[in-house]
């Protein structure tokens, strides 16, 4: 492997930030370094050839310092580089294995190893740059231009000069090309390239839709509310570049490492060759000499070095096209270790919105009259409970009615004409007041309240008409989740609210949550999570981002849900769920103990192997081509494991799994 850790971050980062259209892509290191392997080949046969044919010994220099020259100009460029940083890598080994076998007259072995060694380079950089394009391609996603209306005329524009707030004509098969709010149609979305959903998502008006999904059926008009600069397409990318540059422990401890071993081995090397031949122990000099340069060879920690490093762009790249987006490998790593998960409840574990659970009508007027009544008042009010009555009464196709002398009571109720008659609607502490329910009211109050449920008593005249409960609902998934949490080795799931211990029991009850920490102002959430820590060990915080980030960041990973659009989530947290799906925490479980499965297979593997090519040096007297095969073989080996591991076969699953769904 002819690239230190350090060179393959910087190869990675240079993909994303540099703008390639301002290179000649002939003057790029991506169009060299293939054509010269060929070039180092070339030489190498051509010079065995001119060995056979006996041609004049100037022939066969000339050839073989071409096929030194093309097949090591990158990696003494590298190794110069690294000697100006006060480094030494690996890079370094190889060059001066290939020069010591050129000072002993085996060029052709000293050939074989920069082509093997570039050979490596080359496929190494296509096997990386497979996970590198998984996340590149989402660049493909913006289409170059759209239709906007702008002075009264329908005109076609590129994306990048689309304004805030103007409104963008989408057709059937189109790409959205903005963030933006649906102000006119209906539609169905593919919006896979941004949350990971695989199933279209209806839109309606007052929906938001995300630069980069699909429209796939109806025509929408979309008001954009962000530039195309700042959409959360570009805001993922840029996320993504920026993770690259986030190292693991693991591929820390080896970057470090790395630098002293090659030293080591250089420092052993130099006593290998000195050190036999000054106490008589040697009789050929030149062949001890070359087995000394196998040995810098076969020792040299490639493919230990690029293992790490290599899994983890692969595992940010899989999981970025499934919706989930880690902010670096340190957060990959980190998440394989969580024993405990703290989740939120508003807006995570629940939907966030209250919805009517209950209807008490009084003996005299039905279910649907009582919600008749209530919901024709409350359609002149903006409360949020008076639009989970009112949703109520569509679901159930009621017909409302008009109201007059409307009056709203804050913090208390409305009072609104009906039919001739004064209805009063309100809290039970505003309502009883000035009276009390009958006995069967009453009790029902009573257990609508210890079931967690928020209470609207609604009055008619003097008469009692009824209660309505309402409640913020739980995820139909959460329960499910809660439970695969546990199935992949969480031991402890913990919910923290606001809310009272009555509410919040209550949920904890039907989803199987362990333990409940209610009545939680923000900034008290983070003792709770240090206390978690204390008690089961590695802890995640799941939530939305904005009043939870003071525990997000306590955590050992931040997790924020549903942040499509979000900017203080995309901010805040270390791992971010682009959609609104609980079932991607496990997910990210699953992943991040995978990748560090691969990240040791892959170290086990580097390591048996440099053992066995040593040994082989010794026992076998192996020579150099051949070390040289076992070396940067090992090394492409682990760059395909983590690629096939980690990438590709996910991707295909998820695939196959779409095309079921369909």
């Amino acid at each position: 492997m002819g690239v230190s850790t350090k060179t393959a971050h910087n190869t990675i980062t240079q993909t994303f930030t540099s703008d390639e259209s301002q290179t000649p892509r002939w003057l790029t290191k991506a169009w060299w370094e293939p054509r010269l392997v060929v070039v180092t080949l070339a030489a190498i046969l051509l010079s065995l050839l001119a060995e056979r044919l006996e041609a004049p010994a100037v022939l066969i220099l000339i050839l073989n310092i071409i096929s030194y020259v093309a097949g090591g100009l990158f990696g003494v460029k590298t190794a110069i580089a690294s000697l100006i940083e006060r480094r030494i890598d690996v890079d370094m080994l190889m060059v001066l294995a290939a020069l010591g076998a050129a000072t002993i007259d085996q060029w052709h072995e000293g050939a074989i190893l920069l082509f093997l060694f570039s050979l490596s380079n080359v496929l190494q950089d296509y096997a990386i740059g497979r996970s590198r394009q998984a996340i590149k391609s989402l660049m493909k996603l913006y289409p170059e231009e759209a239709r906007v209306r702008r002075g009264g005329k329908i005109i076609t524009v590129k994306a990048s000069d689309i304004r805030v707030s103007e409104t963008v004509l989408i057709q059937p098969g189109e790409r959205i090309p903005v963030d933006g709010e649906i102000i006119s149609g209906r539609s169905a979305v593919d919006q896979s390239p941004i949350t990971g959903e695989s199933m279209p998502v209806e839109k309606v008006v007052g929906d938001l839709v995300f630069a980069g999904t699909l429209n796939q059926q109806g025509v929408l008009d979309v008001k954009a509310t962000q530039p195309a600069s700042n959409t959360t397409l570009a805001r993922v990318i840029k996320m993504v570049e920026e993770a690259q540059d986030t190292k693991a422990p693991t591929e820390r401890f080896l970057e470090n490492f790395e630098q002293y071993y090659a030293m080591f081995i250089i420092f052993a090397v130099a006593l290998f060759i000195v050190v036999p031949p000054a106490i008589g122990l040697v009789d050929d000099f030149g062949a001890h000499f070359y087995r000394a340069m196998v040995l810098m060879t076969v020792a040299s920690p490639c493919a230990l070095i690029i293992s790490t490093p290599a899994s983890f762009i692969s595992a940010i790249a899989s999981a970025a096209r499934n919706g989930v987006l880690f902010k670096g490998g340190a957060y990959i790593e980190q998440m394989a270790t969580i024993k405990a998960v703290a989740f939120d409840k508003t807006g995570t574990l629940t939907v966030g919105k209250p919805a009517v659970t209950d209807l008490v009508a009084c003996d005299q007027i039905s279910e649907n009259e009582l919600l008749r009544v209530a919901a024709s008042v409350e359609a002149r009010s903006e409360h949020p409970l008076a639009r989970s009555v009112m949703a109520r009464a569509q679901e159930r196709q009621l017909t409302l009615s008009e109201v007059e002398d409307f009056e709203n009571i804050p913090g208390k109720g409305i009072e609104a004409r009906l039919d001739g008659h004064i209805i009063r609607l309100g809290s039970p502490k505003y309502m009883l007041e000035g009276g009390h329910l009958p006995s069967q009211m009453e009790a029902a109050r009573e257990q609508l309240e210890n079931e967690g449920k928020s209470i609207v008593i609604v009055q008619r005249d003097q008469d009692w008409l009824g209660l309505i409960a309402m409640a913020d609902q739980l995820r139909p998934e959460a329960k499910d989740v809660i439970a695969r949490l546990k199935a992949n080795g969480v031991e402890r799931v913990a919910m923290l609210t606001g809310d009272n211990a009555l509410v919040a029991q209550h949920i904890a009850s039907e989803v199987g949550i362990d333990a409940v920490y209610a009545g939680l102002m923000p900034e008290d959430k983070v003792g709770v999570i240090q206390q978690i820590q204390q008690e089961v060990g590695p802890t995640a915080m799941v939530g939305d981002g904005v009043n939870d980030a003071p525990g997000l960041a306590m955590a050992d990973i931040g997790i924020a849900m549903g942040a499509a659009g979000t900017d203080v989530a995309l901010e805040t947290a270390d791992l971010v769920l682009m959609g609104d799906k609980l079932e991607l925490i496990a997910y990210a479980i699953q992943l991040s103990k995978k990748a560090r499965r691969v990240v040791w297979q892959n170290i086990a593997f580097s390591i048996a192997v440099i053992v066995m090519l040593v040994l082989g040096a010794f026992v076998i007297d192996l020579p150099l081509p051949l070390g040289v095969l076992g070396h940067e073989g090992s090394t492409v080996i682990v760059v395909l494991n983590g690629l096939i591991a980690l990438l590709l076969w996910p991707e295909i699953k998820r695939r196959r799994a779409s095309k079921s769904a369909a």
